[in-house]
């Protein structure tokens, strides 16, 4: 994720050879009011207001076409810059730009089967289609040239996962203390303080949770209206939280703990499943990488997704096994997805992603457990150091 790479020769030349490869014409990034936040990380754009173009074409300099007005926008850009006016100039100078290109990656998904890379708006798409070009999707190059983590960037995020959970260990402390103390707290105000306690010790960048007890945590992205419901004795309690430092990867993790002594056989059954399938997306990715195989984002969610299926609670896994993680919660890399996708990108050396697989059985109960994983040259890396394996009990004295 280093700011503006296509600004940059040895930027440019790498990913010349990355469309070599691929047997690609160019790259055809398109940026209109940040609606395309990769083009925006990888140009290193400020504020525009105009639609700009910059086509990487597999040899030769790169060209940008933006608006007459937008110079000052663009003062940063090292190669040839093209403008124009009128809507007439612009698709004249399109057509020149792309003249000879018949195959471009370029920010779609098809069937917007992957949200994070579908940023070339319908209208847009179509006048490019018009020109003779084939529109192919730009994942893998998003993959290797955005979402790769800079050596710096991981020492952060290592760093960041350990803030995470310290400041979880102690929220369920404190939810623990209020009970004994005879004034239990509440999901909303522990909320608060969870937020308070990670922007305290210098997660500034979207700092957020979720807090949500027994059934409210069958909802995966429960938020509580106002102080939501009071933490109670023998109550199941979830902590989802995530925050990153400036200009790093955020940290992004859940735990569990029980407000009593002994936990029901069905919870430890719902636990031990989502563990395993958490324990068996790890073991999956080191077997690959020991056996010098690729691994597609798909694959590592179905060894998840099987597992909880074979333990009986299927249909009750409802999201994908993980999340890219960049600079964004949720990156623009691949995700660990066979469910709401099916994610067929690699994942690429010096990525990262949760693995985070649930159960939530409706106004009954909702069990995850999230860990983060930075696909390195040795092998998956997992944050924090100090996994979850069993069910914290917060009244055990």
């Amino acid at each position: 994720m280093s700011t503006a790479l296509l600004c940059t020769p040895d930027g440019i030349e790498r990913v010349q050879q990355a469309l070599r490869d691929q047997g690609l014409d160019g790259w055809l990034l398109y940026e209109f009011h940040g609606i395309n936040p990769i083009a925006v990380q990888l140009l290193g754009m400020g504020k525009t207001t105009r639609r700009g173009f910059v086509l990487v074409p597999e040899e030769g300099q790169p060209v940008a076409l933006i608006h007459a007005i937008e110079a000052s926008s663009w003062r940063h850009w090292p190669f040839e810059i093209r403008t124009y006016s009128s809507w007439q100039e612009m698709e004249e100078e399109l057509g020149e730009l792309l003249n000879g290109c018949t195959r471009l990656a370029m920010e779609v998904s098809p069937g917007a089967a992957v949200p994070t890379l579908d940023y070339l708006p319908a209208g847009m798409a179509g006048l490019i289609l018009s020109l003779g070009v084939e529109a192919v999707s730009s994942g893998d190059l998003v993959s290797r040239f955005h979402s790769v983590w800079t050596p710096e960037q991981l020492e952060m995020h290592r760093q960041a996962a350990e803030i995470v959970v310290g400041v979880a260990r102690r929220a369920f402390a404190r939810a623990a203390v209020a009970l004994e103390s005879g004034s239990p707290t509440n999901e909303g105000d522990l909320s608060d303080w969870i937020r308070s306690q990670l922007r305290a010790a210098g997660l500034v960048v979207n700092p957020d949770c979720i807090v949500a007890i027994g059934r409210t945590a069958s909802d995966p992205h429960y938020s509580p209206a106002g102080e939501g419901e009071t933490i109670t004795e023998k109550d199941l309690l979830l902590i989802d939280l995530w925050g990153a430092f400036d200009g790093a990867v955020f940290a992004d993790q859940t735990w569990m703990g029980f407000l009593g002594h002994v936990i029901d056989s069905r919870t430890r059954e719902i636990w031990s499943a989502v563990r395993d399938a958490r324990d068996s997306a790890v073991a999956f990715l080191s077997e690959r990488f020991e056996a010098g195989g690729e691994v597609r984002g798909y694959e590592v969610d179905q060894v998840a997704r099987t597992l909880i299926a074979d333990r009986g609670y299927g249909e009750y896994f409802v999201h994908r096994t993980g999340h890219s993680m960049d600079i964004d919660l949720h990156g623009s890399g691949p995700n660990l997805d066979n469910l709401e996708t099916r994610d067929d990108r690699l994942l690429v050396p010096g990525i990262g992603f949760s693995i985070e697989p649930g159960i939530y059985i409706p106004d009954e109960i909702g069990v995850r457990s999230e860990i983060n994983v930075y696909w390195g040259p040795e092998g998956p890396q997992v944050t924090p150091r100090d996994i979850q394996q069993e069910i914290f009990l917060l009244m055990d004295v």
